[in-house]
């Protein structure tokens, strides 16, 4: 499938009939720690992903920039079976630790009149989504998925496990080499997830 951009730009307010309110935005879960304990799977591979990554201090300070002049907020929609959650959900959260941007967070098959409104290709419910507002909750775009580097990285995963028939030994091997790789592209992957949101805001507030 041909990669395409993760990122849906708009700088408007919510619609009048949206079902993301404010009210409905604070009843999300407001931290990590909030988000790890509501879940069940997979628990040591969010925290891994959440410790690992090493923020680019510039685009920290850019998008901490811009929560104190416009009031940036994010909603987060992810679900603990997905690997692009396990690496997308950790660094906003971070992300919002570090600049003190408010960060909610949302199972997405709780909530999936959220999810309708944020369909890739208006068909698919990819996740993570992450959805930015300003203080007033108007709306700025959102971010689906991976980041366009990590999309155009994924071809390298996928031959690994081509032609392999699955649960045989050959299999098992060719799923280490693919879980190994992951975490070598891992953080390449965070930062340009991270260059993306950033880019995302200052252009729809320009």
């Amino acid at each position: 499938m041909t990669a395409t951009s993760t990122i849906t730009r708009k700088a408007s307010p919510a619609k009048p009939d949206s079902v993301v309110t404010p009210e409905r935005f604070a009843q999300g879960l407001d931290s990590f720690a909030s988000w790890q304990a509501a879940i069940e799977k997979n628990k040591e591979t969010f925290e891994r992903h959440y410790n690992e990554w090493e923020p680019d201090q510039a685009d920290v300070d850019a998008i901490k920039a811009l929560v104190s002049q416009h009031g940036l907020k994010a909603l987060v929609l992810g679900e603990d079976w997905c690997p692009d959650v396990w690496r997308g959900l950790p660094v906003a959260a971070r992300l919002g630790e570090l600049t003190g941007m408010e960060v909610r967070f949302f199972p997405r098959d709780e909530n999936k009149d959220i999810m309708a409104e944020f369909l890739k290709d208006g068909e698919f419910e990819s996740i993570p989504t992450i959805v930015l507002y300003d203080r007033d909750h108007n709306y700025l775009g959102h971010w689906i998925e991976r980041s366009d580097l990590a999309n155009s990285e994924m071809g390298q995963l996928r031959e690994i496990m081509a032609g392999k028939e699955r649960d045989t030994p050959e299999w098992e091997e060719a799923r280490k080499q693919y879980q190994a790789k992951t975490w070598d592209f891992a953080e390449g992957w965070r930062d340009s997830q991270v260059a993306e949101l950033r880019a995302l805001v200052e252009e729809a507030l320009s």
